[in-house]
């Protein structure tokens, strides 16, 4: 029995590339539906995993800014956050998008920290009953790991200029004046993260402990806070997207099938990977 399946194990390495180009040919050039014979007029983008490189999603947002066929895009976001550059890079290009067409964002299971600031700026923004929504905060974390490398026998040789030149460092504990070096970095990124929500959504600065403050709240409570307009489902924020487009026939926009199946492939290593290591933490914002 134990030489069948390691027989069977054996062939399936023997055989794997041909059974996956056999597959891709399967994706690629199986029949297309009739809808994507009439030309789409709305488009879904996802923002999924931690956001640290912002360039395909900005690609996709470019691209469907130009494209005078689009009327319509749903941001379909599930993301605990991420980086701060790349996540404000995607909120003013929401931004800029929403002056050309209208733009939902829809929190289909996590939309916090870098992934709701650059959801901010959509005409609306919905939440799944069951999403988690907020977190806007920053954080700036890194080991001590001094007393290991001194277990270990390992020693750090440093030539600097700048005071601040090692601030952060992981080889042992932080100086006074580094941390405030970092504690002023991290509360004036904050104070952006919470002047641009309030802008956005209406609020007042002075409230951030209601609605800011790193809070995680569940889509009911987002809702009553501000942070979002509406609890509902998919079906619903698409039926929106169409009604903001005036758009009485919705076609929506397919990726390519291989483009389609590369990707999901990808997003769900760097889920699986999101669930060991970030949880419901954020790297920066």
């Amino acid at each position: 029995m134990f030489k069948k399946i390691s027989d069977f194990i054996k062939w399936i390495g023997d055989h794997f590339k041909g059974m996956l180009f056999l597959l891709i040919l399967l994706i690629v050039f199986m029949p297309t539906s009739e809808s994507k014979l009439k030309p789409a007029n709305l488009q879904e983008i996802k923002l999924s995993g931690p956001i640290m490189d912002a360039d395909k999603v900005l690609k996709e947002i470019n691209e469907a800014q130009k494209d005078d066929d689009i009327k319509g895009v749903l941001l379909n976001v599930n993301s605990p956050g991420g980086a701060v550059p790349p996540s404000i890079e995607i909120c003013y290009a929401i931004k800029e998008l929403r002056e050309h067409k209208p733009v939902i964002a829809y929190a289909s299971g996590i939309m916090a920290s870098g992934s709701y600031y650059a959801s901010i700026y959509a005409n609306r923004i919905i939440a799944n009953p069951g999403s988690i929504v907020g977190s806007i905060g920053v954080i700036m974390e890194s080991p001590n790991l001094e007393r290991l490398m001194d277990k270990i026998g390992i020693g750090t040789q440093v030539v600097k200029e700048g005071t601040y030149k090692e601030a952060g460092t992981p080889t042992r504990k932080w100086t006074p004046k580094e941390r405030e070096e970092l504690e002023r970095l991290t509360k004036d990124t904050y104070e952006l993260f919470v002047s641009d929500v309030a802008e956005a959504r209406g609020l007042e600065v002075k409230n951030d402990k209601a609605y800011a403050d790193a809070h995680i709240f569940s889509s009911k409570r987002a809702k009553e806070v501000g942070l979002i307009d509406e609890v509902a489902t998919k079906s619903s924020a698409k039926k929106q997207v169409a009604e903001l487009a005036k758009v009485k026939k919705p076609v929506w926009k397919e990726k390519d099938k291989f483009e389609a199946f590369i990707e999901s492939l990808g997003t769900e290593s760097i889920l699986k990977l999101q669930g060991y290591f970030y949880g419901l933490k954020s790297v920066l914002f």
